[in-house]
This record gives C-alpha cells, sequence and structure tokens, in this order.
C-alpha cells in the first residue's frame, strides 16, 4: 500500500500501534516517524488542548521509530484522533444536497434514482448553486420549492439557517490509513464520501484538518433520515487520517477553504471510479459549521474531530445502466489532498473487520500501565 505521501513542510500529529506497547503520539520530522508520547501529553487530546500545540509538537522530545514511507510491521496507523468526539456535516454541498434529496424520493431504491436524477435535479440543481444558506434568498427559494411540490427535509438543511450536524462515530473507534473500512451487511447501495476532518478543542479553536471517509449507505439513509446512525454509525465505517496536520505560517484555514480532494475506488473486478471534492464549492463555511456545532450550546471537554461533508456523490454506472455506483468487497479507496496527504482503506463488511475492542478504558488501563498517567 502506498505511503500516506505528507508534506514535509507541516506540523503533523498523530496516532500509531506499535506492538507490545500499544497506541503512541507521533509526529514527522525530515520524513522519519517520531514518538512523543510522554506523561505530560499522552494523548492527541492532551496536545491539542495545550496553548501552543505547534510549538509543542515541533520542540518535544521523541524517539525515531522509522521513516513515513518504510514502517517497520510492528508499527501500524491508527486514527490521529483519540478522546475527541466524532461528529460529522451533511448537505453541505449543492451537488450532493440534490443527491441525498433523489435518495429520499426513490426510498432506498437505486433502481429508481436515475429517472427521479432527470427530473429532480432539472427543477432545483441550478437554482441552488448561489444560494446562501439561511439568507433572504433561501427563504424565497423554499417558498417557492414548496409551492411546486419538490421541498425535501435535505433542502431545509442544505439551504436553511441550521446545518445537519450528527454524531459519526463513538471515540476511538475510528480506523486510520491502511486499515479495513466497514459496511453495514444489510446495505446494497453505497459509496465513500471524501471530506476534509477539523480537529478542534474544547475551546472551539480550530487546530488542525486531515482527511476522512463518511461511508455513506444511500439505500438506508434514503429509506428513512431517522436511519441516519444506522446508516452512518457501524464498526470500522469511519476512516480519519493519516495524521492531523496543525495550523501554522504555511498552512491555515483559508488552505482548508480551498482543498481539493480526489478520490480513487479501484476494484478487484478492474473497475475504477475518479472524483473529486473541492471545499470551493461549499455553500456554509467551515468556521460557521463548527460554531453551529461547538459553543454555549453544546460543550466537547476534550474536543472533536468535525467532517465537514462532501461534493462527490458517484453516478458513474459499475453493472447495469442506471443502476449508478456501488461498492463491492475488496474496493481499495484512496482519498487525497496535496496538503493532507492520503488515506487508503480496504473495504468489507463491518461483520468481517476486527472487531472495536480498544475503548476508552483500556487506552486509560494502557496509559497507566505505561506510568503516562
Amino acid at each position: 500500500m502506498k505511503n500516506p505521501s505528507l508534506d514535509p513542510a507541516g506540523t503533523w500529529i498523530g496516532r500509531v500501534e506499535r506492538a507490545g506497547i500499544g497506541p503512541c503520539v507521533v509526529t514527522m520530522r525530515d520524513g522519519v516517524m517520531h514518538d512523543i508520547t510522554n506523561r505530560s501529553a499522552p494523548t492527541v487530546r492532551d496536545i491539542l488542548e495545550g496553548n501552543d500545540p505547534v510549538n509543542y509538537v515541533r520542540g518535544v522530545q521523541g524517539q525515531a521509530i522509522g521513516a513515513i514511507d518504510n514502517l517497520p510491521d510492528t508499527i501500524s496507523w491508527l486514527a490521529p484522533c483519540d478522546l475527541q468526539a466524532v461528529k460529522a456535516c451533511g448537505v453541505t454541498f449543492a451537488g450532493s444536497m440534490v443527491e441525498r434529496v433523489i435518495e429520499e424520493q426513490a426510498a432506498g431504491d437505486p433502481q429508481k434514482a436515475d429517472e427521479i436524477r432527470s427530473r429532480v435535479a432539472g427543477r432545483i440543481g441550478d437554482s441552488l448553486s448561489n444560494i446562501t444558506p439561511g439568507s433572504p434568498e433561501a427563504a424565497a427559494l423554499k417558498k417557492a420549492l414548496i409551492e411546486e411540490g419538490v421541498w425535501s427535509q435535505y433542502l431545509e438543511v442544505g439551504i436553511g439557517p441550521d446545518a445537519e450536524v450528527f454524531s459519526k462515530a463513538q471515540v476511538l473507534s475510528s480506523v486510520g490509513f491502511g486499515a479495513e473500512i466497514g459496511l453495514h451487511p444489510i446495505s446494497h447501495w453505497n459509496n465513500p464520501e471524501p471530506e476534509v476532518v477539523l480537529a478542534v478543542s474544547s475551546r472551539g479553536t480550530i487546530c488542525g484538518a486531515t482527511l476522512g471517509n463518511d461511508v455513506n449507505l444511500r439505500d438506508v439513509e434514503g429509506r428513512s433520515a431517522l436511519l441516519l446512525s444506522k446508516a452512518k454509525d457501524n464498526n470500522a465505517s469511519c476512516a480519519i487520517g493519516p495524521m492531523i496536520r496543525l495550523f501554522d505560517d504555511e498552512f491555515s484555514l483559508d488552505d482548508v477553504r480551498a482543498a481539493e480532494l480526489d478520490l480513487r475506488v479501484e476494484g478487484e473486478d478492474g473497475f475504477v471510479l475518479q472524483g473529486s471534492s473541492s471545499m470551493k464549492q461549499i455553500s456554509r463555511d467551515p468556521q460557521d459549521l463548527v460554531n453551529q456545532t461547538i459553543g454555549r450550546h453544546h460543550q466537547y471537554p476534550d474536543g472533536l474531530m468535525l467532517f465537514l461533508g462532501t461534493l462527490f456523490a458517484p453516478t458513474q454506472d459499475r453493472g447495469e445502466p442506471g443502476q449508478g455506483f456501488t461498492h463491492k468487497l475488496g474496493d481499495v479507496v484512496t482519498i487525497s489532498c496535496p496538503s493532507l496527504g492520503q488515506i487508503t482503506n480496504i473495504v468489507r463488511l463491518s461483520t468481517e473487520c476486527p472487531e472495536w475492542v480498544f475503548g476508552a478504558s483500556a487506552l486509560m488501563r494502557n496509559l497507566a500501565g505505561r506510568s503516562l498517567l
């Protein structure tokens, strides 16, 4: 599997599993991974909650454990977050917003999607491209769409004043670079969702960003939005990584706003899907999404990771015409971005991926056993 292709100019923080030791906090220096786990900051959470994460990561002593592009077999990548809540924003791009409406109209049936796409997208697609959510123009469009009979709960969160923010995964349940990523076995219409993921402290400060795959079960959520939790939070269904790039003089929130993500799906059947998601086309600013998620109305004492949504919604047929795209087991999914590296995962059923057994209590026991608490 390819290496994560991390920009050497970046300030990076992440996590790996070291055989016989456990989860370790790491950074990259001159292409070499350094273990910087210590008693003063044994978790990524502790570092991001500090007053100056960048200077801490740059200055703290560490142990060199291997070149990033040739790590020993005793080291495996973990998601770069640990005690943070994992939240996600949905319907933040006009293009994917239309696809959510199509899923709803099709009630999760991919055979109906193509016909509905040509009918619904033609009626509302152009109307959404330059609308600011929550604006008077958005309210006027909502009224017009209701009169046309095509209003949807997805349009409500897409152009209304309130963003959709949901819990994507449990603390410590996300998988990292190179891991298997899971699909619930009841799903037969699904796809990857390449997204930028923000690392946010308990104070609401955006400390940095990474990549994520917010696996989407189109048929499950399409049957009912009340099945969102079943569609989104399953064993190994959330991938984050490879590492968090901290905001510094070389990388900022403006770089996130301009980020271009590429997606490649390679199937064992020879099928190849290329896709992209441009943050320049997001309907809600990342800072606004953070403000809607954390504040006096909702606290996260250990911070949070926030998926920002995706423009990508695949319509390319993989099999019969009109059936669109869906995953097949064994698909290799790679999400990449020049400033954030790349994350690669292999698609399996959630029931076949390694069970998630290492939770918060296991982490605390491990760190205590290493005299880090």
